[in-house]
């Protein structure tokens, strides 16, 4: 995922959160120990908060870090005692579903294309 469409995400989650919650974005940034001004560039998707900032906002909202971050449990184990979603795949099955989780749709859809050539069977 690019990151300028994370930072959206990012921003219209905790804006909807916050509205549903009752809060001002002052509120939350004063519980968050950030400048208004800040938390506010946070929502409209203009700035990416650090790892520390991200854990104080999921506390403030009452929201999985995860929901912030747009992680499914297709994406990542929900605690560290399961197997990684890749965990039943061969290590180079694993290593190809690492490498595509930062391609574009449209750099998915054409390798799906060519996929799907070499699976048809080879005409003789």
């Amino acid at each position: 995922m690019e990151l300028e469409h994370l930072q959206k995400s990012l921003g219209e989650v905790c804006r909807t959160v916050r509205e549903r919650l009752g809060l001002t974005q002052a509120q939350v940034a004063k519980q968050t120990c950030l400048a208004p001004e800040v938390y506010g560039r946070i929502e409209r998707g203009g700035m990416m908060p650090s790892v520390p900032t991200l854990r104080k906002l999921a506390l403030t909202l009452g929201i999985s870090a995860d929901v912030l971050l747009e992680l499914s449990r297709t994406d990542v184990a929900a605690t560290l005692a399961q197997p990684t979603p890749e965990g039943s795949l061969s290590p180079e099955l694993r290593q190809f579903v690492r490498m595509l989780r930062g391609w574009s749709p449209g750099e998915v859809k054409r390798l799906i294309r060519v996929a799907k050539v070499l699976e048809s069977p080879a005409e003789e």
